[in-house]
C-alpha cells in the first residue's frame, strides 16, 4: 500500500511497467548541471518537445545563464511564444533561489538595496571586523565628526560599483555584462579594504614600513589573503556558485579587480595596454572596462574614490565638489587603442579636473592635517614600543605580534583599533612607555610643529636621509646667536608629505578619454591648454615638516630659530611665519627678502635678480 501511495506521488501507475523514475533536479544546483539534468528540468517545466534540441546544442546549466532569444531562434524555435516561454522557465532558476534584497539606510546614498550574496559575505567576522577600523584613523583625534569607519565605506564602494556598472549595461546591452559580472564588481567594491589594518593608513602607511623594514607590504595584498580565508572560512564557495558565480574564475577576477593582475610576471599596479600581453585571468580583453570600475588603475577615477569624497567631507564638515550621480548620467564605453575603457563628455573635462582638486584639498585639508599628522607619528611610536609584547592568537594556536599578524589571517582578523585601547588601559611593565605616549595624546600633550618648508627639486625619501636632516637640525644654531637650548637629533620629528592628484607628477586628465554628442561612439583626448590657463602646471609636490618632541616654551623657540636657519642652509623655501618667529634671520637670505610692490615670488637663486619695467615684474640673471 505505501509503494502504490508513493508511485501514485511520483506520477506513475501500477501498469506503468518497470519505467525507473526520473531522478529530481534540485534548482539550488542548476550550475552543476549537465545536458541531462538540464533536458530533465525542462520536462518537468511542461516544455519537453524542446528538450531534443537542447540536448544536440549540449546546453548545460551553466549555459542557461547566458541564454537568449536570438540562440533559441538559432537553434531552431521559430515561434516567438515558444522562446519567450522557454526564457521565462529558464530565469526563474535564479529569481526564484534568491532571497530578497537587504536594504540599508545610509546617510551618503539614501537607501541602499543589497543583493544576498552580498549580505552573506556582510555578515562574516572577516567583515563585521571592518566596524572597529577608522576610516581616517588618526584624523578622528582632529575633527571630532571623523567617527566613521571602514565598515559603512566598504558597503558604500559595494553599492556604487552595482550603480555603474548598471548603469553601463542599460545604456549599453551591446556591452554583454552579465548578471555575473555585476555580482563580481559588486563583492569586489565590497570586499577592496578588507585588508586594512588598526588606524587604516597608518598601519601600512607608517607602522609597518618601520616595524618590518624588510618587507613590501600594502593593504591590497592583505585585503586578497582576507578575502581568500573569509570565502573558506565560512564555506562560501557553495553559495557563491548556487547564486550563479563560475569558480575559481569569478574569484580570480574579483581579487584582481581590488588589487591589479595576479600574475607576477606582469608588470603590477601598471596598465595594460593592446600591444601588451592581457595580464587579468578573471575577464577578457573584450570586458576590460570593468577593471576601471573599483580601483582604476588607468587614470584614478572610480567609486572607491566617489563613496571616500562624499563619506568624509560629510563627516569633517569640508564641503564635496564633485557629484558622481553626474558622472553617471555621462559615463559609457568607448573602445580606445583596441581596449573597452570607461568614457564621459567632453564637456564635463572640467569637472573632471575638479574631482582632483578635490582630492588634493582633502589631503590638504585633512588627511594631511600637520596636528592629525603627528598624532598618527605618536600613535606609530607606541605600537613599534608594544610590538613585542601585544600577543595575538593565530592559526594552530601559534602567537603573533602587531607587525607579524599580517602573516595570518586568523591572527590578523582579531587586529582592530582596540590595540589603543589594550595598550592605554595596560599595567604591564612592558608597556610602559607606549602607554605613556598613547596618554599624551589623550591628555592633548602632542609634539608640536615648529615649520613647514619645501625643497626646489623633488627627491627621494629615505630613513637615512630623514636621520641626516633631524641632525643637521639640532646642529643649525642661528647664525650670530647663542644656543639657548640643548636640542639633540632626536628632539626633532621630520615628516615628508607628498600631495598630488593621484598619480604623482602626472596629470591623469591625460589618461581620461571623452566622447562628444555628435559622435558617442569615438573616443579623444583633450590636453590640458584646452581646457584652461588657469589649471595647475605641476601635479604634484612635496612638503617637508618639522616637529619638536620637547614642549616647553624655552625649547619651542629655540626650535623655531633652528629650524629657519636649517632651511636657509638647504636653501628650502622660506617658512610661511618666518618672518615672525625668527624677523633677525631671514633678511640674511637674499631671495628671502619681500620687497615692496613684488608679488611675493621667490627668485630661484641668489643670482636672479627681480625688477618692475612698466608696471611688469622682469627677471634679469647676474652672470658675473
Amino acid at each position: 500500500m505505501a509503494n502504490r501511495k508513493r508511485l501514485f506521488e511520483e506520477g506513475l501507475t501500477p501498469n506503468s511497467g518497470f519505467k525507473t523514475p526520473e531522478k529530481k533536479v534540485s534548482n539550488q544546483d542548476y550550475m552543476r548541471w549537465g545536458v541531462e539534468e538540464t533536458c530533465r528540468y525542462l520536462r518537468k517545466a511542461g516544455l519537453g518537445n524542446w528538450e531534443d534540441k537542447f540536448r544536440e546544442q549540449k546546453i548545460t546549466g551553466v549555459g542557461l545563464r547566458y541564454l537568449t532569444d536570438a540562440d533559441l531562434e538559432k537553434i531552431g524555435v521559430e515561434y516567438l511564444g515558444a522562446r519567450l516561454e522557454i526564457l521565462h522557465c529558464v530565469r526563474k532558476l535564479w529569481q526564484i533561489e534568491a532571497a530578497p534584497n537587504k536594504v540599508f539606510n545610509d546617510p551618503i546614498h539614501g537607501h541602499v538595496e543589497l543583493h544576498p550574496l552580498l549580505i552573506k559575505i556582510i555578515d562574516t567576522p572577516q567583515f563585521q571586523r571592518l566596524r572597529n577600523l577608522k576610516q581616517l584613523g588618526g584624523t578622528y583625534f582632529v575633527f571630532p565628526g571623523a567617527s566613521h569607519n571602514r565598515f559603512e565605506h566598504s558597503i558604500g564602494v559595494g553599492h556604487l560599483a552595482g550603480r555603474l556598472v548598471q548603469v553601463l549595461n542599460e545604456k549599453q546591452p551591446e556591452l554583454l555584462i552579465s548578471r555575473r559580472d555585476i555580482l563580481c564588481v559588486q563583492i569586489a567594491g565590497l570586499c577592496h579594504d578588507l585588508g586594512h589594518g588598526p588606524f587604516s593608513h597608518l598601519f601600512d602607511g607608517m607602522f609597518i614600513p618601520k616595524a618590518r623594514p624588510g618587507i613590501t607590504w600594502k593593504h591590497e595584498t592583505a585585503s586578497l589573503a582576507m578575502f581568500d580565508y573569509l570565502v573558506e572560512d565560512n564555506g562560501l564557495k557553495l553559495v557563491m556558485e548556487q547564486h550563479g558565480l563560475v569558480l575559481p574564475e569569478d574569484l580570480d577576477f574579483i581579487k584582481e579587480q581590488i588589487a591589479g593582475p595576479q600574475d607576477t610576471t606582469a608588470a603590477q599596479g601598471q596598465v595594460p595596454s593592446s600591444s601588451a600581453r592581457w595580464p587579468y585571468k578573471g575577464r577578457s580583453e573584450e570586458k576590460s572596462f570593468l577593471y576601471e570600475i573599483v580601483a582604476n588603475k588607468r587614470n584614478g577615477i572610480d567609486v572607491d574614490k566617489w563613496d571616500y569624497f562624499a563619506r568624509d567631507c560629510y563627516h569633517l564638515g569640508i564641503q564635496n565638489n564633485f557629484d558622481y550621480r553626474r558622472f553617471l548620467k555621462f559615463a559609457r564605453v568607448c573602445e580606445v587603442d583596441g581596449q573597452k575603457h570607461i568614457c564621459t563628455r567632453d564637456k564635463e573635462v572640467g569637472n573632471m579636473y575638479d574631482l582632483f582638486h578635490t582630492r588634493n584639498c582633502l589631503h590638504r585639508r585633512a588627511y594631511q592635517h600637520k596636528v592629525g599628522n603627528i598624532i598618527e607619528t605618536m600613535i606609530t611610536e607606541a605600537f613599534l614600543k608594544a610590538d613585542q609584547h601585544i600577543q595575538i592568537e593565530g592559526s594552530g594556536g601559534k602567537m603573533f605580534t602587531l607587525s607579524t599578524a599580517i602573516d595570518d589571517m586568523v591572527a590578523y582578523t582579531k587586529l582592530t583599533d582596540h590595540v589603543f585601547e589594550q595598550i592605554l588601559n595596560s599595567s604591564s611593565l612592558e608597556l610602559a612607555e607606549a602607554r605613556k605616549i598613547l596618554h599624551n595624546i589623550i591628555c592633548r600633550r602632542l609634539y608640536k610643529c615648529v615649520g613647514q618648508t619645501q625643497a626646489n627639486e623633488p627627491f627621494q625619501v629615505t630613513q637615512d636621509k630623514i636621520h641626516s636632516w633631524e641632525a643637521d637640525l639640532a646642529q643649525s644654531i642661528p647664525q650670530g646667536g647663542v644656543q639657548s637650548a640643548n636640542l639633540q637629533p632626536e628632539d626633532f620629528v621630520v615628516n615628508v608629505i607628498f600631495m598630488d592628484y593621484g598619480m604623482k607628477e602626472k596629470n591623469p586628465i591625460n589618461n581620461v578619454r571623452f566622447y562628444c554628442k555628435d559622435n558617442v561612439t569615438t573616443a579623444i583626448q583633450i590636453r590640458k591648454n584646452q581646457v584652461s590657463k588657469l589649471l595647475p602646471e605641476q601635479f604634484a609636490e612635496q612638503l617637508i615638516r618639522v616637529y619638536c618632541r620637547k614642549t616647553d616654551d624655552k625649547s619651542l623657540e629655540a626650535a623655531k630659530k633652528h629650524f629657519v636657519q636649517w632651511c636657509m642652509n638647504m636653501n628650502f623655501s622660506k617658512p610661511q611665519d618666518g618672518d615672525i618667529i625668527a624677523p633677525e634671520l631671514t633678511p640674511l637670505k637674499e631671495s628671502w627678502v619681500n620687497r615692496e610692490g613684488e608679488d611675493g615670488e621667490e627668485c630661484s637663486s641668489a643670482k636672479v635678480n627681480c625688477v618692475r619695467v612698466n608696471g611688469q615684474k622682469v627677471k634679469y640673471r647676474l652672470d658675473f
